[in-house]
This record gives C-alpha cells, sequence and structure tokens, in this order.
C-alpha cells in the first residue's frame, strides 16, 4: 500500500494504526506536497517524516516539489476558507500523484495520512479518493483513526516522541489568513538578506531537529524544551547623511518609536557615539569588530557574511547595560559629528515561542 504523507505527527500515529488494521500489507510513505510554503518549511516538515519512517521501519520515497505548479493550479481561490474548494483541489492533486506512483510501482492501494488530521474533511479526503480509485484503478483505503480517542492518542503519540508539531496546514493563503486572524507576524515569510538565522525562523528549527537526529544516533539523552519569549525582525533600515543613504548596519532589538527620526551625533564616550534622539548609539566598525572578534572591512562584508544572531546580542550586551532596551544601536564605517543624519527604522518585537534543546550528562 502506498501511503501519502503530508506530515509526521500526522504520519507517526496514522501508520502505526494502519499496519494493525492492514498487518499483510507493506507499507510504503509517499511524501508529495507541493503546497507547503516556504520551501525551508518543507524540508523540515521532511526531514521529521524522514525520522519517523526511519523509527517505524518504513521506506519512504519524496515526491516533486511542484510549488509553481500549484499555485498557478489553485489562482482563483486565494481566499477559500480551510475546508474550501481550494482544499479539495489540494487534496485532488496529492491524492492522484499518489496513484500515479502507485500505479508506476505496481501497488494495489493508496491511502493518506491526511485522514487522521483533526482540521481536514474527512468527506472532503474520500470523495477525492473515490475519483482517483474510479480513475486509476487503485483501490483507496479511507480508515477513521480519529474515532475512540484517537486524536487525543494521537497528539499524545506526537509529544512522546517529540515530533515537530508545525501550527498551520502548509500553504501560503492559509498561513497568511491564520496570522492575520491571530495578529501575528507571518516571519515564516521572510528572512534577512545577509541568510543569518534569526530565533525561532524555520532555518533555527531545521538546525535544532537536525541536531535531535544526531544526538538520538549517538545514544544521547536530550528534552525539546519551549520557552516565551520576545522575538524582534527588522523589515527595514536604512542611515542617511547629507542626502545619501550611506552604509549602516543595526544590531537587533534596535527599534524606534517611529519608522523615522533625525539625528546628530553629539557626544563620544571611549569609542562609542551618542546622539541627540531616540538614545541611538552609533558603533564605529573596527568597534564592533573588537566586539564580536572579527575583521570585518566594511558593512557589505557584515551582509554578505554576517555573525551569529547570538554574538551581535553579546555585542549589544557591552554597550547597553539594561538587558531589557530596546534602544537602536547602529554601525557605521565612518563617523561624521558635522553632518545631521537620518535614520529609517521599520522593525517588530512580538511574542513568541522558542525550542531549544537540553541534553543530559
Amino acid at each position: 500500500m502506498l501511503v501519502h504523507i503530508c506530515c509526521a505527527v500526522d504520519s507517526h500515529y496514522f501508520l502505526q494504526k494502519l499496519h494493525e488494521a492492514y498487518p499483510d500489507e507493506k507499507l510504503t510513505g509517499y511524501f508529495y506536497d507541493p503546497n507547503i510554503h516556504p520551501y525551508s518549511e518543507y524540508r523540515l516538515r521532511l526531514l521529521d517524516v524522514q525520522r519517523s519512517c526511519k523509527k517505524l521501519g518504513i521506506d519512504l520515497i519524496e515526491g516533486e516539489y511542484d510549488y509553481e505548479g500549484w499555485i498557478e493550479a489553485v489562482r482563483g481561490l486565494e481566499n477559500e476558507p480551510e475546508k474550501g474548494l481550494r482544499c479539495d483541489f489540494c487534496f485532488d492533486n496529492r491524492l492522484e500523484s499518489t496513484a500515479r506512483k502507485a500505479a508506476e510501482l505496481g501497488e494495489a492501494k493508496i491511502t493518506t495520512t491526511l485522514l487522521t488530521s483533526p482540521k481536514k474533511s474527512l468527506d472532503q479526503l474520500r470523495e477525492a479518493g473515490r475519483v482517483m480509485q474510479e480513475k486509476y484503478g487503485v483501490e483507496f483505503v479511507a480508515p477513521d483513526f480519529r474515532v475512540k480517542g484517537g486524536t487525543q492518542e494521537q497528539f499524545a503519540m506526537a509529544k512522546e516522541e517529540k515530533l515537530y508539531h508545525q501550527d498551520y496546514c502548509g500553504c501560503l493563503y492559509a498561513l497568511t489568513m491564520q496570522r492575520d486572524q491571530q495578529r501575528r507576524l507571518a516571519d515564516e515569510l521572510f528572512s534577512p538578506l545577509s541568510g543569518q538565522i534569526q530565533p525561532e525562523s524555520i532555518e533555527d528549527r531545521i538546525a535544532l531537529y537536525t541536531r535531535r537526529m544526531a544526538l538520538e544516533d549517538e545514544g544521547k539523552k536530550y528534552k525539546i524544551v519551549r520557552e516565551k519569549f520576545l522575538n524582534y525582525r527588522l523589515l527595514r533600515a536604512y542611515v542617511k547623511r547629507g542626502g545619501e543613504v550611506i552604509p549602516s548596519y543595526l544590531l537587533p532589538y534596535s527599534t524606534l518609536k517611529r519608522k523615522f527620526t533625525k539625528f546628530r551625533i553629539v557626544d563620544k564616550i571611549e569609542d562609542i557615539y551618542f546622539t541627540n534622539r531616540e538614545d541611538i548609539v552609533i558603533l564605529p566598525l573596527f568597534l564592533f569588530n573588537k566586539l564580536i572578534g572579527k575583521t570585518y572591512n566594511n558593512i557589505q562584508d557584515i551582509i554578505k557574511n554576517p555573525p551569529t544572531f547570538d554574538a551581535e546580542m553579546t555585542a549589544r550586551s557591552k554597550i547597553i547595560y539594561n538587558f531589557f532596551s530596546l534602544t537602536p544601536v547602529v554601525v557605521l564605517e565612518d563617523i561624521d559629528q558635522n553632518e545631521p543624519h537620518q535614520l529609517y527604522l521599520d522593525a517588530h518585537i512580538y511574542e513568541d515561542v522558542r525550542e531549544y534543546l537540553a541534553t543530559f550528562s
């Protein structure tokens, strides 16, 4: 039986129940989910599915990530709600690919782990499966493992197995609608131009879950701990002097009351410069290098090969003594105390939850 897999939280439970219900069937997983956006989220979910299938001894096939084709196919359905027409197409799309792959492999049956997701409609899925059954001549198996406390058992198992529990269906439109309803920043949809890994970004989670697999391979005990914190994302910033944008770099947790201000550099204490507006602090490049142990020649070097977020926070803590400070800290290549400056800064600070690994000796 070829089993379409959407995510490990659904598949880890579903595959075990399926094996109990069909003990004579050899199960093969098929990860085909071109709807998942962004691609880094796709890689994270695939990573977790690979770990799950390895634990369960199930072969896994990765399908094509045809995101552009999926986006084009759902054109006009962008504003459909969960369980609406876009979901109908999405189920058809993924089950059709599964049916084709089953025919290619000579499999007589197909099913999908979407059947166990409490956010999905069983009626929609069963209708999509029926259509593929008639079209490709493969039997669509549609068990309901949600009944009799199945959903609670599924989530308890996911927690026990330390699976990655995503908090949106997967597609761009579901994500943006959900974040709008939550009044949350959809930080999954952007990354800094520098490529720096931001706290609780998808890249941060990929690093964590990759490290988790390494710890398991080494036989080391660990715990995934969740902590609440104030997250930060810089959306856009620049400094002007004499009407021209000059090279600049802002440290994390730099904010303004408004997005724009004018300032002059008025004081200097031990190579740190202070301004007359918004408590803005200016660091010359050489001092930034000294604080983080680097040898950047210019701001462009920082952007091309940025320090870690933690290194920047360490640098910030050495010059800003209030742990809760939101003071803007700006790195400049050259300092001019005679010219007026302008700072544009658009940044978000918001409540978030971050996971980290605690290891045991």
